[in-house]
């Protein structure tokens, strides 16, 4: 893909941010043919986010971390996102209703990054990504899209807009990493009160640390790497799970506790 034509499909998308109207899909002349025109609209669409948000980025998110939503999005492997300073937010806030259509929940593991995970020493195995990483976060990604038609509009679209990150909650932080089994940890999901999902960390790719752990040699075969301070969200433990304007949602990881978002009416 031409870098014109990618900076005219990424404006496409912030416009659909900035005015908060969707769109039925890129024109078929912008829209990504494989994962190189994808990645390549995201990295466009992204100065454009931080400008119209007054935001940076502050990490990453792994997305279609199951066998089930890759082959939903026609894909062999995950893939990436980035998170955005001015979409994070806390357990507890609001979220406008006006500010997000889609509302799917997915309760995840966030790792925050102690120490950089450099090209130079990839490819990374779980142990030395662990290694690096300085805290856990329990949190919930809200997925959102700009298409009027949600997933429908194929993996490509999905992954040149951002892969649909739109929020994210940080809940309680550990540093103890030795008290949490990765690979065995059961999250629930109520809304308003009510179960709306369970799950396990075992979920994301039999382990949220093998989903870091590609999302660092991803990188590293690109040309970067995770960095000291970079904060990647690993994956749904859960079904995504719809919610409604008015709805209050908890995300509990049992000892290490809960996450709360609430959505506007």
């Amino acid at each position: 893909m031409q870098p014109s034509a990618a900076a005219d499909a990424a404006e496409l998308l912030a416009q659909a941010r900035r005015s908060g109207q969707n769109i039925d899909g890129l024109p078929g002349h912008l829209q990504p043919q494989n994962l190189d025109d994808a990645y390549q609209i995201q990295e466009a669409l992204i100065p454009l986010i931080e400008a119209l948000s007054n935001g940076r980025r502050l990490g990453y998110k792994a997305g279609a971390t199951t066998e089930a939503a890759q082959k939903g999005f026609g894909l062999d492997n995950p893939f990436k996102g980035v998170l955005v300073s001015s979409y994070m937010l806390n357990s507890g806030d609001t979220i406008p209703a006006e500010a997000c259509k889609a509302r799917l929940l997915e309760p995840e593991f966030a790792f925050r990054m102690a120490e950089d995970l450099p090209p130079a020493a990839a490819p990374y195995d779980p142990g030395g990504v662990l290694a690096a990483v300085g805290s856990v976060i329990m949190a919930i990604e809200v997925v959102d899209f700009r298409y009027t038609g949600g997933m429908a509009a194929g993996g490509m679209q999905i992954i040149a807009d951002n892969s649909a990150a739109s929020f994210w909650l940080a809940g309680p932080e550990i540093t103890d990493l030795d008290s949490i089994d990765f690979d065995d940890w059961p999250v629930t999901l109520h809304i308003n009160g009510e179960l709306a999902a369970s799950g396990n960390c075992s979920n994301v790719m039999g382990n949220p640390l093998n989903s870091l752990t590609w999302l660092a040699n991803y990188l590293c075969l690109n040309g970067n790497g995770l960095k000291a301070g970079d904060i990647v969200t690993a994956g749904s433990c859960t079904a995504p799970t719809p919610a409604q304007a008015g709805d209050e949602a908890v995300a509990d990881f049992g000892s290490l506790g809960q996450v709360t978002v609430r959505f506007g009416a």
